[in-house]
């Protein structure tokens, strides 16, 4: 026995030296290119000449030097994390259909699929009925003008038939996906101005809009698909979306409070209640349900976007709740965007900005679209980019949004935790560690220069080099 143990310092000592000799078997070689001294680097560059692209590893060493550091530790921990993904609008449905079936069916899979060709998206979030990003309005009640159905008989999932199709789909590919959902409106009937866009919920139809919340998630269930979170209202304050519903937040709270918590809580529903879905620059919109102890009780979190404020409100409203769970549900990518930018700023933002501040998902906006940034409801977004865009039956293209999720859904899976990583003024950073136990660490390069950096972990370093806008997934 301390013959084979010797024998085995002996052959790590000197297979670094020998390795592609005839002294050395490759079993051995290979032996120590692949041991939990190697970082796999994945790339991408603002310039575009490097997308997702997987590069030389580096190696850990004991040696000191006075590069900066980005130093990881893990005995440091966060959140728990649920997932990175997208909107999986009706109009997403619409276009991926186009595709032929082999496309189509190679697409899903390279998008949720776990393999080494595959992105791993882990969460999607849905529309409850048409979001602007539909080829026209719907919800699951519509009646001719005048009618009321108080007690939803006309309750129905029809219009979702393809969504759901697709779902299932999904789950077939990954079962442990997670859903997010919320409307864009309420049906018209319980509205005050009986329109589309804007109006605000008549009272006396809030037990009637919390029990169609209960029916989509139970109809939803019948179809095989779990709804894990709900939002009463997507971008409760932008009334001029098609789609949209007006929804302040004392609004909200009664509601909540009245009816949706009540209600979900005799329906025996465990869908998680998240409040708000709006901008970062209104944190005390959630703040103010969140201190009123009745409605409190029904609630898991809030969640945010970022077209105004700074990500940092997700902090602030943890340091002030900090046992309610934070979500960052939308942020989208435009026609008049560069890749550059885009890549860059979303990165910092979204993926890392939001994991700094507590937030379990980062989502981007819409998955899909055509050529002509359709389909759309009419007044709804005109310049919304997929991460894919869909040519015609054969071809697709892989845009901006497909890589500022990828560079994270493909390497952090469900149930990894953030741990600590330090930034420097050019490097932004977010680190975690997944239920196998690997470290990821996703680093964003501000600046337009290359960055020299030593990824500094129990004692050891791997210095490596990051150009200038670009963005890094660093595995360990």
């Amino acid at each position: 026995m301390k013959f084979n143990n010797l024998y085995s310092f002996f052959l790590k000592s000197i297979t670094p030296l020998f390795c592609g000799v005839v002294l050395l078997p490759l079993s051995s070689c290979r032996s120590v290119t692949n041991t939990e001294n190697m970082v796999q680097v994945w790339l991408t560059k603002g310039d575009e000449s490097i997308k997702l692209q997987k590069q030389t590893p580096v190696s850990f060493v004991n040696n000191s030097n006075n590069i900066q550091n980005i130093e990881i530790d893990d005995s440091q921990k966060f959140q728990y994390v649920d997932g990175f993904g997208y909107t999986l609008t009706g109009g997403s449905v619409e276009v991926i259909n186009r595709l032929s079936p082999s496309k189509r069916k190679a697409l899903l899979k390279e998008l949720f699929g776990n393999d080494k060709n595959s992105i791993s998206i882990s969460y999607l979030r849905l529309s409850i009925g048409a979001s602007d990003l539909d080829s026209e309005v719907f919800s699951y009640d519509d009646l001719p003008e005048g009618q009321t159905d108080p007690s939803l008989s006309k309750f129905s999932l029809a219009r979702d038939k393809d969504l759901i199709s697709m779902l299932k789909e999904i789950l077939a590919i990954n079962p442990k996906i997670k859903i997010i959902a919320a409307p864009w409106s309420a049906p018209v009937w319980m509205k005050d101005n009986g329109k589309s866009i804007g109006g605000s919920l008549k009272p006396e139809f809030y037990d009637a809009y919390a029990k169609y919340f209960v029916k989509y998630i139970q109809g939803m269930q019948k179809e095989g698909i779990t709804i894990n979170a709900i939002t009463p209202q997507n971008e409760p304050l932008h009334p001029g979306n098609n789609p949209s519903l007006y929804m302040p937040s004392d609004q909200q709270k009664d509601f909540i409070k009245k009816s949706l918590g009540p209600i979900f809580k005799s329906n025996n529903i465990k869908t998680k209640i998240v409040v708000y879905d709006h901008n970062c620059n209104k944190p005390e919109y959630v703040t103010n349900i969140l201190s009123d102890t009745e409605v409190s009780q029904y609630i898991d979190g809030s969640a945010f976007h970022l077209y105004e404020g700074e990500i940092s409100a997700l902090g602030t409203v943890h340091a002030a709740f900090p046992d309610k769970n934070l979500y960052f549900t939308e942020q989208w990518t435009g026609a008049k965007g560069t890749f550059n930018e885009d890549l860059n700023w979303h990165t910092k933002n979204v993926i890392i900005g939001s994991m700094r501040n507590w937030s379990k998902i980062a989502l981007e906006w819409n998955l899909a679209n055509d050529t002509k940034y359709k389909p759309h409801t009419d007044g709804g977004c005109t310049e919304c980019k997929g991460a894919i865009t869909i040519s015609d039956s054969e071809n697709f293209t892989r845009n901006v949004g497909y890589y500022i999720i990828a560079h994270a859904s493909k390497f952090i899976p469900a149930d990894s935790r953030r741990i600590a990583s330090t930034q420097t003024d050019n490097l932004y950073t977010a680190a975690f560690i997944t239920p196998a136990g690997k470290k990821i660490l996703v680093v964003q390069n501000g600046s337009k220069n290359e960055e020299t950096f030593n990824i500094k972990y129990n004692g050891k370093t791997s210095t490596v080099n990051l150009s200038g806008n670009s963005v890094a997934t660093y595995v360990f």
